[in-house]
């Protein structure tokens, strides 16, 4: 096993791209990258993993939604520093709910694809919003309230941030139940704006709030100190 995946270039590259294809109809799904330990599993498995950079860990492929995606074939290039598997797609493979994430015309921007599940039943309505938001990072300011954040920069970013938190705060302390939950949602949508501007997957957050499962409150603010 080893030797198969030390004829990747790895010192050319940190990460291997990897074209993901329909083994019936050679239809273009999607890209995504491998490192070593993703590249054994799908070698092993049969199942495609890849290392996502935004969560900043090796994910299946489908551990949510349940659209896993059974790889018939690997083929690298002649460069050794690029992937194509040949796949059975369970599903979608678009965290969008199309099936390939090719549907953008990049001159006139319209989509040539229709949505073929619903985004929000396989991933919850965080990753959703997360997505969405991502989406609108370079979109036309005047298109939405995201892509306006967007365009006006970091200290606009931050600035809703603190408002957003002192608004809940203040509900908090007026005993306002409808009120907090109200202000805890923009919060929440702010924040996951101000992560998408750094690339920050909100699955990082869950992988954090999990590793302090593991040890005390006391533990873990002790472990930042040092």
């Amino acid at each position: 096993m080893q030797d198969i995946i030390n004829k990747i270039d790895w010192e050319k590259i940190d990460l291997l791209p990897v074209i993901v294809q329909d083994s019936s109809n050679n239809e273009v799904l999607m890209m995504a990258y491998m490192d070593k330990q993703a590249l054994e599993l799908s070698l092993t498995t049969k199942t495609a993993h890849y290392f996502s950079r935004s969560k900043q860990r090796i994910w299946k492929k489908g551990e949510s939604s349940g659209h896993i995606q059974t790889i018939h074939s690997f083929n690298i290039d002649c460069d050794n520093d690029t992937l194509l598997i040949k796949i059975t797609q369970e599903g979608v493979a678009c965290h969008t709910g199309r099936r390939s994430c090719f549907f953008t015309e990049l001159e006139s921007g319209e989509t040539n694809s229709e949505v073929e599940v619903n985004s929000e039943a396989m991933y919850g309505v965080i990753d959703t919003l997360y997505h969405t938001i991502c989406e609108r990072k370079n979109a036309d300011p005047s298109s939405s309230w995201t892509a306006k954040l967007f365009s006006k920069g970091d200290n606009t970013i931050l600035k809703k941030v603190v408002e957003e938190a002192g608004e809940f705060s203040f509900a908090y302390k007026d005993n306002d139940e409808s009120e907090m939950v109200y202000e805890a949602a923009d919060l929440t949508y702010h924040m996951l704006v101000a992560l998408a501007a750094k690339n920050i997957s909100p699955d990082r957050i869950k992988q954090e709030l999990a590793r302090r499962f593991e040890m005390s409150g006391i533990a873990e603010k002790n472990s930042r100190e040092d």
